[in-house]
């Protein structure tokens, strides 16, 4: 039997996944939670193997109680059950660590095969959700290139020390690190942030991360 968890803070929609969960033979409901603290509480007390989670709710939401579920020993696989389909909430959600997002609005039959799924260890996604994460995959993607080629006009001297920019150092760490004085790494930095048409020194390391420079 696959062992479920349901968590939402509206008490008819958990009746509702019940009674549509139950009725496949090989799904058993162990509990319902309606916060997200509840939620890892009844997680650890019966070791489902799905988390049906909700992201809206009071106090611990399900961004933050994914987070917690998944960093237990023998965590479920937590699939986000919600009728938010923006892309922050579908990317948030991932990267919490849940292993699929669903909208409310799913097929009964296709819920259950996808709790199915999810349990044997498989991303689970929403046509809508999955459209979504590529669009941002993309958008990242082409943010990363497009940081690449303003980065790619520095000298080797000026990408060192902006790489101690997206390190978060001062002038005297970075002129410790380069082996420079502190007033030529300042006179690198006003260069960099002219090239780089940054208002800041924060600015300058954003777009270094983004392009994927760190400190080597």
């Amino acid at each position: 039997m696959i062992r479920v968890l349901i968590v939402d803070d509206e008490r008819i929609v958990c009746t509702h996944l019940r009674t549509i969960l139950t009725a496949a033979d090989d799904l058993i409901v162990v509990d319902e939670a309606y916060d997200g603290a509840a939620a890892v509480e009844a997680t650890v007390r019966h070791k489902p193997d799905v988390v049906l989670m909700d992201l809206r709710m009071p106090d611990v939401d399900g961004i933050v109680a994914t987070q917690r579920i998944v960093a237990l020993r023998h965590a479920p696989k937590v699939v986000v059950l919600t009728t938010f389909d923006a892309d922050e909430y579908v990317l948030r959600a991932l990267r919490a660590g849940a292993a699929g997002f669903l909208l409310k609005s799913t097929a009964p039959d296709e819920l259950v095969n996808l709790v199915r799924v999810a349990a044997g260890g498989h991303a689970v996604l929403s046509p809508a959700a999955a459209q979504r994460l590529i669009r941002a995959g993309e958008s990242e993607n082409s943010q990363a290139q497009q940081a690449k080629r303003v980065i790619a006009q520095l000298t080797i001297r000026e990408t060192d020390v902006l790489e101690g920019l997206a390190a978060g150092m001062s002038n005297a760490q970075i002129a410790e690190r380069t082996r420079l004085s502190e007033a030529t790494v300042k006179g690198h930095v006003s260069r960099i942030l002219v090239k780089l048409d940054c208002d800041n020194r924060t600015q300058a390391g954003l777009l270094a991360h983004t392009a994927g420079l760190t400190p080597g």
